[in-house]
């Protein structure tokens, strides 16, 4: 079906063309009924001129458009005009995160937030039971007040149906319709290895995909790279991300998470974007959490070195002398007692001495000594009794 500027469809006027892609044509278009602007995505031809295509693309429709999530983008209907079939969109303002990458790395504090809330679109329709299988920064909006939105949510599905098959080049999970063998649906660097192989696909296939757009938004580049397809598909089997890629200031949360995600045993990936969702949540949280007193980091290998393994046993000895010296009892007191009395001199008697009365103690402190004269005779040294 032909499409050009002016051209009405119903009740819809095409005011111009906004992009193409192996699902069709998408325009922006006027709805006069409801006085609003909204985007219609026009299939290809063939894939409109297939009946049981056709069959189970309405019945997929059906089911998206019960999708009610602020991060998906809502879709409208879907309507019959001659031969052609058009999926009426909500139409959202702003520019792809393939638009944006394509301007280099996003800076964390960016790309995190956008990825939260990517996860949690794949959370919600998991939850409901439908599976998106082309995510890729292409299909990401996000508008000038940076809410995020997803497109092509479940198209893939539609197009695809649900049969698969051993052989790649026969697996309708990876051709656009049934007379296009071969041709691969959406990019194959965001395309699981259980999907790249042709094999059944579920919610895990949108995690791989998720760990491939959240690496992209950090570094700028796709996580899984070649030449031609044969070259990424082969990557994606085979291959691992350069993980040094990764801006240094990566959250170790965010680390694991890209390495949850990017499992090729789908068995040991990320099970649910819920957790992907908390896991980023927390990564967000962390700084604000986080001890504002300095805190210096010392390599292990620093610390296993001979000079701060001497340092550390001499600290432990001096710690060790201190508590023991502190804890050390007192040891007794060998002093004896003071002991005051008074001496009454006989009668008659008074002390005698030069300056001071002659007075001495014994060396052991208990007796004492003193010069003293009777009446007016001559001094006479006498011993006190003990002390």
């Amino acid at each position: 079906m032909v499409i050009h500027t002016g051209q009405r469809l119903g009740p819809y006027e095409i005011l111009s063309a906004l992009g193409a892609g192996r699902m069709g044509e998408v325009y922006r278009a006027h709805d006069g009924r409801l006085n609003r602007d909204i985007a219609l995505k026009v299939l290809p031809e063939i894939f409109a001129a297939d009946p049981d295509r056709m069959a189970r693309f309405e019945r997929e429709a059906r089911v998206l458009g019960a999708l009610n999530h602020p991060n998906i983008a809502t879709i409208y209907g879907l309507e019959e005009f001659g031969s052609g079939r058009v999926v009426v969109m909500e139409l959202m303002a702003g520019e792809t995160l393939a638009d944006r990458i394509a301007k280099g790395p996003i800076p964390l504090d960016e790309a995190l937030p956008i990825a939260k809330q990517v996860a949690e679109a794949l959370e919600y329709a998991h939850d409901h039971g439908v599976v998106h299988r082309d995510l890729k920064p292409a299909n990401v909006k996000v508008t000038p007040e940076d809410k995020v939105k997803v497109l092509d949510f479940g198209l893939a599905k539609a197009f695809a149906g649900d049969a698969t098959d051993s052989n790649p080049a026969e697996s309708p999970t990876l051709t656009v319709a049934a007379t296009a063998r071969g041709v691969v649906l959406g990019t194959a660097a965001y395309m699981s290895p259980e999907q790249a192989r042709g094999k059944a696909v579920d919610k895990r296939t949108d995690l791989w995909a998720f760990g491939c757009v959240l690496y992209e938004l950090l570094t700028g580049k796709q996580a899984f790279e070649g030449e031609t397809v044969t070259e990424i598909l082969a990557s994606v089997l085979k291959g691992e991300p350069d993980w040094q890629a990764l801006p240094r200031a990566t959250p170790p949360q965010i680390r694991g998470l890209l390495r949850r995600c990017l499992q090729k045993d789908k068995a040991l990936r990320m099970q649910a974007a819920g957790d992907a969702r908390i896991e980023i949540q927390e990564a967000l949280t962390a700084p604000a959490a986080t001890d504002t007193r300095s805190v210096v980091a010392i390599p292990l290998s620093r610390w296993r070195s001979p000079l701060f393994v001497a340092l550390a046993a001499l600290i432990v000895a001096a710690v060790a002398a201190v508590t023991v010296w502190n804890l050390k009892p007192a040891p007794p007191s060998t002093a004896r007692p003071i002991t005051r009395f008074t001496i009454t001199l006989p009668a008659g008697q008074r002390l005698v001495g030069l300056d001071t009365p002659a007075i001495t103690l014994s060396p052991d402190g208990t007796r004492l000594a003193y010069i003293a004269a009777q009446g007016s005779g001559p001094a006479t040294a006498l011993p006190s009794g003990d002390g």
